[in-house]
């Protein structure tokens, strides 16, 4: 089962953001294994996905998280993780690491609980608006994840942008236009169907194929995904 199926997020205007993570969460599968750890597990939308290929799955947030949290260990990724070393076969962390103040000792506690072989697969946002504000201090460039993922030991570093200049740029205006939906319920209603057919629909459809004339999607992503391996 894909994992589309397993979260409710998307909505007419950032359906093909959830899409395209979605694509990145398939072509990693091979690496869920064995004692899966999700970091900032939020809502843990993804559980039932993940445990389609791992043995099992644990869910790590603290208490201020802005969603309901469904973490099974409470726990600041900003200091000591409540977890004994070499835990881990697989750690997960999606769209985390900006909002964490401290991302180096996420990183150092990460590599502590993986075990020896272990894989990490990490996302966040470069391109992006803040969000989730005040716990939103961070913006990565590759060269930023390659250089903190081999500081705090990791090996096999892999950072891949999610998509290109097009499709970063239809989603952000996409989601600034959601601002104009607003007054009596009619009205919101009839400013939400003309963004969806006049701007958010074919914007969303458009931008993978324009994506195809930016050569270098690294430059402005909307955010990138991160493979590392602790030998």
């Amino acid at each position: 089962m894909k994992p589309s199926q397993y979260h409710s997020n998307k909505g007419w205007h950032n359906w093909l953001g959830y899409k395209i993570g979605d694509s990145y969460l398939e072509k990693y599968c091979p690496y869920y294994r064995g004692a899966l750890y999700d970091l900032g597990c939020g809502e843990a939308p993804y559980k039932e996905y993940f445990l389609q290929y791992a043995d099992s799955y644990t869910g790590v947030d603290w208490t201020k998280t802005l969603h309901n949290s469904r973490a099974d260990i409470v726990s600041n990724l900003n200091e000591k993780i409540e977890l004994v070393d070499e835990v881990a076969d697989t750690i997960v962390s999606l769209s985390v690491m900006e909002h964490l103040c401290d991302p180096f000792k996420f990183l150092e506690e990460s590599f502590r609980i993986l075990k020896r072989g272990g894989h990490m697969i990490l996302q966040v946002p470069w391109q992006w608006w803040v969000h989730e504000a005040p716990y939103d201090y961070f913006r990565y460039t590759p060269y930023a994840l390659k250089y903190m993922f081999e500081k705090t030991g990791f090996k096999d570093v892999t950072v891949e942008p999610q998509a290109g200049f097009f499709t970063m740029w239809f989603l952000k205006m996409n989601y600034f236009s959601t601002r104009f939906v607003r007054g009596p319920k009619v009205l919101r209603w009839l400013i939400k169907a003309c963004l969806v057919v006049f701007l958010w629909t074919p914007a969303q459809f458009l931008a993978p194929f324009l994506d195809k004339l930016d050569r270098h999607w690294e430059a402005e992503a909307p955010g990138y995904f991160v493979l590392a391996r602790k030998v």
